[in-house]
């Protein structure tokens, strides 16, 4: 006599998928832009601008979204979020429900210190709001997000750190040199010589 193993079926619910629309919700998202440049140099200037035209074209002619702002920092660090006015403003707005989702250049643009990078990544998770670092390709709103962030934002930390070192070498080299670090191209009046 043959006996028939009897297969035991165990049903797993459906995980929420945090980018799918809720039920009920407004069918636009409230898209935002963070810029941000580190120099007051006519290039990064030239940048900046860029770089609001930019977002603001490219949220205006995605008919699914909304423009929620352009939030601009220009001539600040990106290792301190304490003095990013715009940067704090933009956090604000998503605390307050106004944003959906941040795009931004890259991570360097948005955080150059890991570790402020992923609190907010995470805080901003948690409120179901999405940062979207386009150079290097991540939505934070995806499982492999956390890794790929703490793996990138060590990169632009660990050049912050390497770039600062050759400035202040930079200057020392150039005192002992007898060059005095004094910006005569700015001055009105006068000429050099």
């Amino acid at each position: 006599m043959e006996q028939t193993a009897q297969r035991q079926v165990r049903i797993i619910p459906a995980t929420k998928n945090v980018n799918a629309p809720l039920k009920g919700a407004q069918k636009h998202q409230r898209v935002a832009a963070y810029c941000r440049v580190s120099t007051d140099s006519e290039e990064q200037i030239t940048s900046y601008e860029a770089q609001k035209a930019y977002y603001t074209q490219k949220i205006e002619e995605n008919p699914d979204w909304e423009l929620a702002g352009i939030f601009a920092d220009k001539g600040l660090s990106g290792t301190s979020m304490k003095k990013r006015e715009n940067f704090n403003k933009m956090i604000a707005a998503c605390k307050r429900g106004k944003i959906d989702t941040i795009l931004t250049k890259s991570l360097s643009r948005f955080a150059r210190n890991t570790v402020d990078c992923l609190e907010t990544v995470r805080m901003l998770k948690a409120h179901g709001i999405g940062v979207i670092f386009e150079k290097e390709n991540i939505n934070t709103l995806t499982e492999s997000s956390e890794f790929l962030i703490t793996l990138f934002s060590g990169f632009a930390q660990a050049e912050s750190e390497s770039l600062s070192k050759n400035i202040i070498w930079g200057k020392e080299e150039s005192k002992k040199a007898g060059k005095v670090p004094f910006q005569y191209k700015k001055l009105l009046g006068y000429r050099k010589g």
